[in-house]
């Protein structure tokens, strides 16, 4: 018997999976926040980071060096345990959602058959460890934080959840690597495009559909024009205002490698993900490992591409006032998620009669 199909081996094999996935997304992080600053600069007509390292590079490792060695404080008066749980509950959860997001063919550590409920579940408990954190500083600012978090999280995570329903309508499966497989062929088949040229005219629909999807992936990451619950000018910085040194660095890590798995997972849902935009027969010959590194690649390409296309909305846009971000999410967002699964549901129902 081979040995990686024993209990023992399964193990060893799925906990090496695991390291490799987070360290990578570790490093990942480092260089998104890196990027995020030197596009920031661009619009702003400076530099940025420039000087650890070359062309900055190092810059975000020493970032992390200086959260480690900073004293850690506690607010008199606050929840001790729970003030020190609710940073681990948040970055716990932000890396386990990436459990099953598919990387390439055959690369992902759980190809569970509802990978997007797995999903739902996690980002939906994600909003714990920020109430918690607010709640547990003892102080009326980092509170009124936390509760305007869990209003926005909540409000924009029924609008993803209705858009993603219309790539399940489309692909016919609640797996992630399955609704990538779905999307092969071209870009034509994306679901952006409707999935394939006998449902063109459903691009009216999924090309909102996917513009919805990002904007509502900023306001669910508390990503800037809506960080209304880090809002400096009213909250001095919402539910972390009491944190420092590595709690902090922890709820900071959650919140940028939520941001990339937003990315990620509009590039899977939407865009092909790891399917390149033209067909590849080419590809027939070539060994196992060499196709999935080529699928990576265009995988890679394309989050790179939404992430670039988030930062700049970041860099650009302005911040919402609050009942402005409640208006967008309810009375926009909300109805017209609605209708664009009933019409998807209505064209897969009556097309393929």
């Amino acid at each position: 018997m081979d040995f990686w199909t024993t209990p023992v081996g399964w193990t060893l094999l799925t906990l090496g999976q695991i390291l490799l996935v987070t360290v990578v997304l570790l490093l990942s992080v480092a260089f998104q926040i890196y990027g995020d600053r030197k596009i920031f600069a661009g619009v702003q007509m400076r530099k940025g980071p420039n000087v650890v390292g070359p062309f900055g590079l190092l810059q975000s490792f020493a970032d992390l060096g200086k959260f480690l060695v900073k004293e850690l404080i506690i607010p008199a008066g606050a929840d001790r345990a729970v003030f020190l749980l609710a940073p681990l509950i948040s970055v716990v959860l932000a890396l386990g959602s990436w459990a099953v997001m598919p990387f390439a063919p055959g690369w992902v550590v759980a190809n569970i058959n509802v990978g997007v409920l797995y999903l739902f579940a996690f980002s939906s408990m994600g909003v714990y460890g920020i109430i918690m954190g607010g709640w547990a500083s003892n102080s009326k600012y980092a509170f009124l934080g936390s509760l305007r978090s869990a209003a926005q999280m909540v409000s924009y995570e029924v609008s993803i959840g209705l858009i993603v329903i219309t790539a399940i309508l489309l692909s016919g499966s609640m797996s992630l690597q399955q609704i990538v497989v779905s999307q092969g062929g071209g870009f034509w088949n994306w679901n952006m495009f409707g999935g394939g040229l006998k449902n063109l005219p459903l691009m009216v629909v999924m090309i909102p559909m996917t513009v919805i999807f990002f904007i509502s992936g900023l306001a669910e990451t508390n990503r800037p024009p809506f960080d209304l619950p880090e809002a400096e000018s009213e909250l001095v910085a919402g539910y972390a205002v009491e944190y420092g040194s590595t709690p902090y660095l922890l709820f900071y890590l959650s919140e940028m490698s939520n941001i990339l798995l937003m990315s990620m997972l509009l590039a899977v849902l939407f865009l092909g993900g790891w399917q390149a935009p033209f067909p590849t027969p080419f590809t027939a010959s070539w060994p196992p490992t060499l196709v999935s590194l080529f699928a990576f690649f265009w995988l890679f390409i394309k989050t790179v591409a939404v992430f670039f296309a988030n930062a700049m909305v970041r860099s650009v846009v302005p911040r919402y006032r609050y009942d402005q971000l409640m208006r967008l999410g309810w009375k926009i967002f909300l109805p017209t998620s609605l209708v664009a699964v009933a019409a998807v549901a209505g064209w897969r129902v009556f097309t393929s009669v």
